[in-house]
């Protein structure tokens, strides 16, 4: 038989498989099951993240809630009085889904005993020794790309270190952007998982070209070339907002490092080619990503591929690009040399980065600690 109202709690500071095992098991043996998400102000992933990345990983779970609560006590296990403040905040999150007593709760930490006896309930521990699910959050915290298996797609796709590749047309954006992407995948590990992200706009362009020209046809008149296309402001906030959704779709699927072919700020400056100005719409969906590659055209022949501008615009573009670049403060190399070393410049910048580590702020910690 289950047992009535089972009850998880955690900071999931980040969720990882341990905790989903946590939930998973309560669920099983649970009637119900509440998960209370608890973090302190200081800490660097949103409380919002962790509640949502849960609710998408647990989205089948019908019979499990999850909420938020904001807990910037101190943590003492052996002080009463600290166990009273968490027990205000814990019991004030459970009212908010039911008025059903908690009847077992469900950890993989020592104070679950304690939590249970406050509560009346029945203490289930669940792999204690992280036998079934080694991982834990300090873990995570330290090292996320050797954790990375033991992370749920939504959180890997908060984590993955997003590199644009940018660059005028025929420089080379897509080829570096792709040996960039076989050479992390041949490193194995988690980096084995490395994806691409597809250039939209260009996609787009084919698909306004051919269009154009069929209707052209059927309504009796000539084909135009690719420079009389007329472009509206509205479609590049359609590609930008694509360029996006691709962008975080693959986040979430492949490994520590996403290698993008462009990205919604770059699609801002297109903007300014064809309309002449900026677009306050582009620009709001631009994000500012940790590393922007730029391949600069000095160095490579111009090959018209039949929807390029052509060669004059590309030192317009690759100045514009620099100076928009250093104007928003967004880190960029700018590539140089031929492909392998423009590859191996890029691949050099990418490891300088994750060598920097991702510098999240320590949880609250035991006083005697």
């Amino acid at each position: 038989m289950k047992t009535a109202h089972g009850l998880v709690i955690g900071k999931f500071y980040p969720p990882h498989a341990g905790h989903h095992l946590l939930i998973r098991t309560a669920a099983s043996a649970s009637d119900r099951v509440t998960v209370v998400v608890c973090a302190s102000d200081h800490e660097s992933i949103l409380l919002g993240d962790r509640v949502r990345w849960l609710r998408e990983v647990h989205a089948l779970d019908s019979s499990v809630t999850i909420r938020g609560a904001v807990d910037n006590h101190p943590i003492d296990y052996a002080d009463p009085a600290v166990w009273d403040l968490h027990m205000a905040v814990f019991l004030a999150a459970l009212q908010t889904v039911t008025d059903t007593p908690v009847t077992a709760v469900f950890t993989s930490e020592p104070y679950g005993s304690e939590l249970a006896r406050r509560l009346g309930a029945i203490s289930v521990r669940v792999d204690p020794g992280r036998i079934l699910a080694p991982a834990s959050g300090s873990e995570v915290r330290v090292d996320p790309v050797i954790m990375w298996k033991q992370l749920a797609e939504p959180v890997r796709g908060w984590f993955a270190r997003r590199v644009v590749v940018i660059g005028a047309e025929s420089t080379g954006t897509t080829t570096v952007s792709l040996a960039l992407v076989d050479a992390l995948r041949a490193r194995g590990g988690s980096h084995g998982l490395t994806r691409w992200v597809l250039e939209y706009g260009r996609e787009f362009t084919i698909d306004k070209f051919a269009a154009t020209r069929a209707l052209a046809t059927i309504n009796g008149g000539a084909p135009p070339a690719m420079n009389d296309l007329k472009w509206r402001s509205d479609e590049f906030v359609d590609i930008a907002r694509r360029q996006n959704e691709l962008e975080d779709r693959a986040a979430c699927l492949g490994g520590p490092v996403l290698i993008c072919d462009t990205d919604a700020f770059a699609t801002g400056i297109w903007h300014e080619r064809y309309q002449g100005s900026a677009s306050a719409d582009v620009d709001l969906l631009a994000r500012k990503h940790p590393l922007y590659l730029l391949t600069h055209h000095r160095g490579v022949p111009f090959e018209q591929d039949g929807i390029r501008d052509g060669e004059s615009i590309r030192e317009w573009m690759t100045d514009r690009f620099i100076d928009a670049l250093a104007m928003t403060g967004r880190r960029t190399v700018v590539l140089s040399g031929t492909i392998d070393q423009r590859v191996a410049q890029g691949l050099a910048a990418i490891d300088e980065l994750l060598a920097q580590g991702f510098h999240l702020a320590d949880p609250l910690v035991p006083a005697d600690s």
